[in-house]
Protein backbone atom coordinates (compact mmCIF):
# COMPACT_ATOMS: atom_id res chain seq x y z
CA UNK A 1 0.00 0.00 0.00
CA UNK A 2 2.56 2.31 1.04
CA UNK A 3 4.39 1.49 -2.63
CA UNK A 4 1.29 2.62 -4.21
CA UNK A 5 0.68 5.87 -2.51
CA UNK A 6 4.21 6.71 -3.13
CA UNK A 7 3.39 6.15 -6.73
CA UNK A 8 0.37 8.10 -6.97
CA UNK A 9 1.85 10.87 -4.79
CA UNK A 10 5.02 11.29 -7.67
CA UNK A 11 2.44 11.01 -10.61
CA UNK A 12 0.67 14.02 -9.24
CA UNK A 13 3.75 15.57 -8.39
CA UNK A 14 4.92 15.50 -12.22
CA UNK A 15 1.06 16.72 -12.98
CA UNK A 16 1.33 19.90 -10.90
CA UNK A 17 4.45 20.76 -12.57
CA UNK A 18 3.35 19.98 -15.86
CA UNK A 19 0.35 22.04 -15.48
CA UNK A 20 2.61 25.10 -14.48
CA UNK A 21 4.72 24.76 -17.89
CA UNK A 22 1.55 24.05 -19.70
CA UNK A 23 1.11 28.31 -19.41
CA UNK A 24 3.67 29.12 -22.13
CA UNK A 25 3.04 27.14 -24.92
CA UNK A 26 5.65 26.50 -27.33
CA UNK A 27 5.69 27.08 -31.16
CA UNK A 28 7.70 24.31 -32.95
CA UNK A 29 8.74 26.82 -36.16
CA UNK A 30 9.94 29.53 -34.07
CA UNK A 31 12.09 26.49 -32.35
CA UNK A 32 13.63 25.48 -35.82
CA UNK A 33 15.27 29.32 -35.76
CA UNK A 34 16.41 28.91 -32.18
CA UNK A 35 18.71 25.62 -31.99
CA UNK A 36 21.75 27.03 -33.31
CA UNK A 37 23.25 26.23 -29.82
CA UNK A 38 21.86 22.46 -30.16
CA UNK A 39 22.80 21.23 -33.39
CA UNK A 40 26.59 21.55 -33.12
CA UNK A 41 26.19 18.18 -30.90
CA UNK A 42 22.70 17.02 -31.03
CA UNK A 43 22.64 17.43 -34.75
CA UNK A 44 25.91 14.91 -35.95
CA UNK A 45 25.01 11.54 -35.52
CA UNK A 46 27.27 9.43 -33.27
CA UNK A 47 28.62 12.62 -32.11
CA UNK A 48 30.37 12.38 -28.79
CA UNK A 49 30.52 14.65 -25.38
CA UNK A 50 34.38 15.17 -24.72
CA UNK A 51 34.05 16.63 -21.03
CA UNK A 52 34.04 15.93 -18.53
CA UNK A 53 33.17 11.89 -19.55
CA UNK A 54 33.31 10.51 -23.25
CA UNK A 55 30.09 9.19 -24.19
CA UNK A 56 27.76 10.05 -27.15
CA UNK A 57 25.45 13.32 -26.68
CA UNK A 58 21.78 12.21 -26.01
CA UNK A 59 19.06 11.69 -29.04
CA UNK A 60 16.59 14.05 -28.40
CA UNK A 61 14.71 14.06 -32.01
CA UNK A 62 11.56 12.80 -30.91
CA UNK A 63 11.74 13.09 -27.44
CA UNK A 64 8.64 14.46 -25.10
CA UNK A 65 8.17 18.07 -25.27
CA UNK A 66 7.83 17.81 -21.71
CA UNK A 67 10.96 16.17 -20.69
CA UNK A 68 12.90 18.37 -22.56
CA UNK A 69 11.45 21.15 -21.36
CA UNK A 70 11.79 19.60 -17.56
CA UNK A 71 15.54 19.07 -18.27
CA UNK A 72 16.48 22.68 -19.97
CA UNK A 73 14.40 23.80 -17.12
CA UNK A 74 16.80 21.86 -14.63
CA UNK A 75 20.13 22.88 -16.07
CA UNK A 76 19.02 26.49 -16.21
CA UNK A 77 18.25 26.15 -12.56
CA UNK A 78 21.49 23.97 -11.70
CA UNK A 79 19.78 21.05 -10.63
CA UNK A 80 21.52 19.60 -13.75
CA UNK A 81 25.02 20.49 -13.46
CA UNK A 82 26.73 19.82 -16.81
CA UNK A 83 28.91 23.01 -17.53
CA UNK A 84 27.91 23.30 -21.20
CA UNK A 85 24.39 22.69 -20.90
CA UNK A 86 24.13 24.79 -17.76
CA UNK A 87 25.70 27.33 -19.95
CA UNK A 88 23.61 27.21 -22.80
CA UNK A 89 20.13 26.90 -21.04
CA UNK A 90 20.70 29.66 -18.71
CA UNK A 91 20.53 32.20 -21.72
CA UNK A 92 17.43 30.72 -22.66
CA UNK A 93 14.06 32.02 -21.63
CA UNK A 94 10.92 30.11 -20.57
CA UNK A 95 9.67 30.92 -24.03
CA UNK A 96 12.75 29.71 -25.80
CA UNK A 97 12.90 26.53 -23.89
CA UNK A 98 9.10 25.49 -24.74
CA UNK A 99 9.59 26.55 -28.49
CA UNK A 100 13.11 23.95 -28.63
CA UNK A 101 10.84 21.06 -26.87
CA UNK A 102 7.75 21.85 -29.03
CA UNK A 103 10.58 21.82 -31.85
CA UNK A 104 12.39 18.40 -30.74
CA UNK A 105 9.26 16.84 -30.04
CA UNK A 106 7.80 16.92 -33.31
CA UNK A 107 11.99 16.93 -35.51
CA UNK A 108 11.47 12.92 -36.90
CA UNK A 109 8.45 12.13 -35.07
CA UNK A 110 6.01 10.73 -36.45
CA UNK A 111 2.11 10.28 -35.01
CA UNK A 112 1.38 7.31 -37.25
CA UNK A 113 4.09 5.47 -36.35
CA UNK A 114 3.19 2.37 -34.29
CA UNK A 115 4.29 2.39 -30.59
CA UNK A 116 7.00 0.02 -30.29
CA UNK A 117 6.19 -3.56 -28.26
CA UNK A 118 6.19 -4.26 -24.46
CA UNK A 119 9.38 -4.86 -23.59
CA UNK A 120 9.55 -8.38 -21.87
CA UNK A 121 12.21 -7.59 -18.91
CA UNK A 122 14.89 -9.70 -18.38
CA UNK A 123 14.57 -11.89 -15.40
CA UNK A 124 17.86 -10.46 -13.77
CA UNK A 125 16.97 -7.02 -14.57
CA UNK A 126 13.23 -7.66 -13.01
CA UNK A 127 13.69 -6.47 -9.59
CA UNK A 128 15.67 -3.43 -10.79
CA UNK A 129 13.60 -2.22 -13.52
CA UNK A 130 9.49 -3.40 -12.87
CA UNK A 131 9.19 -0.15 -10.74
CA UNK A 132 10.78 1.85 -13.85
CA UNK A 133 7.67 1.44 -16.08
CA UNK A 134 5.43 3.19 -13.72
CA UNK A 135 6.83 6.13 -15.26
CA UNK A 136 8.59 5.44 -18.56
CA UNK A 137 5.88 3.21 -19.86
CA UNK A 138 5.99 -0.73 -20.11
CA UNK A 139 8.05 -0.32 -23.64
CA UNK A 140 9.76 2.47 -21.86
CA UNK A 141 9.06 4.90 -25.18
CA UNK A 142 5.09 5.72 -23.84
CA UNK A 143 6.04 7.21 -20.68
CA UNK A 144 2.68 7.81 -18.55
CA UNK A 145 4.22 10.58 -16.44
CA UNK A 146 4.41 14.02 -17.38
CA UNK A 147 7.95 15.07 -17.74
CA UNK A 148 9.36 11.27 -17.96
CA UNK A 149 11.51 10.81 -21.00
CA UNK A 150 11.55 8.01 -23.40
CA UNK A 151 14.85 5.95 -23.15
CA UNK A 152 14.10 3.10 -25.90
CA UNK A 153 16.73 3.02 -28.15
CA UNK A 154 18.74 5.93 -26.46
CA UNK A 155 22.32 5.61 -26.00
CA UNK A 156 23.24 2.94 -23.56
CA UNK A 157 26.78 5.13 -23.13
CA UNK A 158 24.65 7.99 -22.52
CA UNK A 159 22.34 6.39 -20.06
CA UNK A 160 24.66 4.66 -18.05
CA UNK A 161 26.14 8.28 -17.61
CA UNK A 162 23.03 9.10 -16.44
CA UNK A 163 22.62 6.98 -14.04
CA UNK A 164 25.84 7.66 -12.50
CA UNK A 165 24.73 11.42 -12.44
CA UNK A 166 21.75 11.27 -10.54
CA UNK A 167 24.02 8.92 -7.91
CA UNK A 168 25.75 11.98 -7.39
CA UNK A 169 23.84 15.41 -7.64
CA UNK A 170 26.81 17.03 -6.22
CA UNK A 171 29.19 16.29 -8.84
CA UNK A 172 30.62 18.85 -11.63
CA UNK A 173 27.97 16.91 -14.10
CA UNK A 174 25.57 15.45 -11.17
CA UNK A 175 22.13 15.29 -11.49
CA UNK A 176 19.51 16.46 -8.57
CA UNK A 177 16.05 14.76 -8.93
CA UNK A 178 13.85 13.69 -5.82
CA UNK A 179 12.66 10.78 -8.32
CA UNK A 180 15.23 9.06 -9.61
CA UNK A 181 17.81 9.42 -7.01
CA UNK A 182 16.31 6.69 -4.73
CA UNK A 183 15.80 4.72 -8.20
CA UNK A 184 19.02 4.51 -8.59
CA UNK A 185 21.11 4.62 -5.38
CA UNK A 186 21.75 1.35 -4.79
CA UNK A 187 22.66 0.34 -8.36
CA UNK A 188 26.80 -1.53 -8.33
CA UNK A 189 28.46 -0.36 -11.81
CA UNK A 190 27.39 -4.00 -13.54
CA UNK A 191 23.97 -2.83 -12.57
CA UNK A 192 24.13 0.10 -14.43
CA UNK A 193 25.85 -1.50 -17.39
CA UNK A 194 23.14 -3.95 -17.75
CA UNK A 195 20.57 -2.06 -17.81
CA UNK A 196 21.67 0.63 -20.07
CA UNK A 197 22.55 -1.87 -22.51
CA UNK A 198 19.14 -3.76 -22.56
CA UNK A 199 17.20 0.05 -22.70
CA UNK A 200 19.41 0.95 -25.37
CA UNK A 201 18.51 -1.78 -27.29
CA UNK A 202 15.42 -1.76 -27.52
CA UNK A 203 13.14 0.09 -30.36
CA UNK A 204 12.27 2.97 -30.06
CA UNK A 205 11.73 6.69 -31.45
CA UNK A 206 14.47 8.87 -31.00
CA UNK A 207 16.30 10.07 -33.96
CA UNK A 208 19.75 12.09 -34.29
CA UNK A 209 18.91 14.20 -37.68
CA UNK A 210 21.37 15.44 -39.07
CA UNK A 211 20.65 19.27 -39.77
CA UNK A 212 22.97 21.89 -40.92
CA UNK A 213 25.03 24.84 -39.54
CA UNK A 214 23.84 27.18 -42.47
CA UNK A 215 20.52 29.56 -41.98
CA UNK A 216 19.10 31.25 -44.43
Amino acid sequence: MKKTSWIVGLALAGTLGAATAADIKGDAQAGAQKNAMCIGCHGIPGYHASFPRVYKVPMISGQKADYIAAALTAYRKGDRRHPSMRGIAGSLSDQDIADLAAYYSQHGHSDTAAAPPDAALPSALQDKLAICVTCHGANFSTPTTPGAPRLAGQHADYLAVAMRNYQAPGAMVGNNNAIMAPMVKDLQPADIRAIADYLGGLPGELHTIPESRLRR
